[in-house]
């Protein structure tokens, strides 16, 4: 039985104590011949695969397997893929290098990423890795600034400077085959995350750079010193205090009379935002910017920057959770209308870590407010959030691990299946891990999977769908990568037009109307997302980009006129008409219906 590798293979092997490296492009290796490799007088130590397309980076470079367990393969004939309990070895050009690694750790608000930004800054190359697009700009912007020309580079945009060496990324973006001098990933803590945390884990095992400074809790420090163990890396941890102080009312807000400007009031879901922000705009003092996930990152921006104005009208913050990163914000207290959050699952109540990450935010160092301050909405939340703060961070244990496209590939070659959803989920059935991993959760991988099986797509654009940014607990946000895939799978382009047909736009009235837009441009930000990544099959890019910016504009002029509006207040969108072309939000779940769908 034949299987092709279709990407640059590099087979390392030792024979009678002289190394050999056999290099093969583009070649047919038989399972016969690999099994007699395995199993002959040689002992292989490695097989490393470069694919253009791994996982969410094009330069990734993957060690399919590790010198320790080659010895059971020379006696067994067997060739185990599933072992993953040495992901450092995937990194070949990162483990020639003895990396300097700086741990920057402290509490939120207390320079350690100023602090690496400045080396970042200094360095002749370099590059930032960050959780979020907002920060990744947000580092990009500051660079450029100080006249170190810095690309940006995320998931959903390429914004490449000339003679630029350093690049600020998204962490899944990460390139781990360029050589840096200096490297800096932010939120560390991440690593732990069941969702992402194995983007923190590749770009730590895999950045090849002189120095690495890496940013965080200091909950992280045991677990990387554990992992950066086997590198041979030199590890320096550098811990920080807070620069301003942060201190707990002993009162909770009472009265929303009591809401002062500077004050930021949190919960975690968005009616719940809008029940808040209306009921504070009702007491006829205060408006309010708001700030949460769902919100495209362009309106997020914007409203933190009119809550930061301080000749702005909006001068009071409603917020999720999102506020607990990427944003710099100059709020004097933080106030939790709540300690429950809804975790996709169930409702729980925050953990010491949210407590404090978003506490935290109060009292930004440099702003007009030197002490932050933080409370509850109600009296009976203020034991759990003093408790919180006097507590550290309970230490990570384990950091994210998942198997890459090229893993996945040999592994489905190895079964005879081009179908991605068994493929991945017997694959992960046998791995292998270290107790330092743990596997990241890949429910909504899985459900993607079993909708483009049924699709005639190679393996390769199963596996591009299936880690696209879908929101599969969105139904507008499903039927447009449905619409997607179908067509890419029928006809091999995807013309944007043919599946979104706008009608007629027009500001949203409703919440559900608003929350509809809201999914229209996730929709819109996958298409994006993949044009990068199929760039002829996706030609429309600027269009989907248009408009996401339309949506993104229609949203804040939902947000500027669902509030108590004082006479004269001016409106941020100025003749919206002559800018957009209308559409009706009701009809908004036909904007994804079936096209073409004459016979073939």
């Amino acid at each position: 039985m034949c299987f092709k590798i279709c990407f640059h293979t590099s087979i390392f092997f030792q024979r009678q104590s002289r190394w050999w490296v056999c290099s093969l492009y583009r070649c047919y290796i038989t399972r016969i011949a690999l099994n007699c490799c395995l199993t002959s007088s040689i002992l292989c130590t490695a097989i490393y695969v470069r694919c253009p397309f791994s996982n969410s980076d094009p330069h990734s470079v993957v060690n399919y397997t590790n010198y320790r367990f080659w010895r059971g393969y020379h006696n067994s004939g067997k060739f185990d893929l599933t072992d993953m309990t040495h992901p450092h070895m995937w990194y070949p050009k990162a483990r020639e290098k003895k990396r300097n690694v700086y741990l920057h750790v402290g509490p939120t608000n207390s320079g350690k990423t100023y602090s690496a930004l400045k080396r970042l800054e200094a360095s002749s190359s370099g590059v930032y890795c960050g959780p979020l697009r907002l920060l990744a700009r947000e580092v990009a912007q500051r660079l450029n600034k100080i006249n170190v020309p810095c690309n940006l580079i995320t998931g959903q945009e390429r914004d490449e400077i000339e003679g630029a060496k350093h690049t600020s990324v998204t962490v899944e973006m990460a390139d781990v085959t360029t050589e840096y001098q200096c490297a800096v990933i932010d939120e560390i803590q991440m690593v732990g995350c069941k969702s992402r945390g194995f983007s923190f884990t590749r770009a730590l095992l895999g950045l090849c750079s002189d120095e690495l400074h890496v940013c965080g809790d200091p909950a992280a420090v045991p677990l990387i010193q554990r992992i950066l163990e086997a590198t041979g890396d030199l590890v320096t941890v550098r811990y920080y205090e807070r620069l301003s102080p942060l201190v707990p009312l002993k009162s909770p807000l009472g009265s929303f009379s009591n809401i002062k400007a500077g004050d930021c009031l949190v919960t975690f879901s968005r009616r719940g935002i809008y029940t808040l922000k209306k009921r504070i705009e009702m007491e006829g003092k205060h408006l309010c910017s708001v700030v949460y996930g769902s919100l495209p990152p362009e309106t997020r921006t914007k409203q933190a920057t009119m809550f930061n104005d301080d000749t702005s009208d909006l001068n009071v913050l409603v917020a999720s959770d999102a506020i607990g990163m990427g944003l710099n914000l100059n709020i004097s207290r933080i106030i939790f209308s709540t300690m429950m959050k809804y975790d996709g699952f169930n409702f729980r109540e925050l953990t010491v870590s949210e407590i404090k990450q978003i506490a935290g935010r109060a009292g930004r160092y440099g702003s007009k407010f030197p002490v932050g301050e933080v409370t509850c909405l109600d009296a009976e939340d203020l034991p759990l959030l003093h408790s919180s703060l006097k507590s550290p961070s309970p230490i990570i244990e384990r950091a994210g691990l998942f198997p890459t496209f090229d893993l996945l590939a040999l592994y489905s070659r190895l079964h005879g299946t081009d179908f991605f959803h068994p493929v991945l989920e017997r694959f992960l059935e046998k791995a292998k891990l270290s107790p330092d991993y743990f596997i990241a959760e890949c429910e909504d991988i899985l459900k993607v999977a079993a909708i483009v099986d049924d699709l005639p797509l190679g393996l390769y654009d199963k596996y591009l769908f299936c880690i696209s940014p879908v929101d599969m607990r969105d139904d507008i946000s499903v039927q447009g990568l449905v619409q997607f895939a179908e067509n890419y799978a029928r006809k091999g382009i995807v013309r944007l037009k043919e599946i979104f047909t706008p009608g007629t736009l027009q500001v949203p009235k409703t919440h559900n109307q608003l929350k509809e837009l809201e999914s229209v441009h996730k929709v819109l930000e996958l298409y994006v997302w993949l044009s990068f990544r199929v760039e002829n099959s996706f030609p429309d890019r600027e269009v989907a980009a248009s408009q996401k910016s339309i949506c993104s504009m229609l949203i804040e002029e939902y947000l500027v006129r669902s509030g108590w509006q004082p006479q004269g207040r001016k409106k941020f969108l100025h003749g919206p008409q002559k800018l957009l072309r209308k559409y009706d939000a009701s009809q908004m779940h036909k904007y994804f219906q079936e096209v073409d769908a004459r016979p073939k």
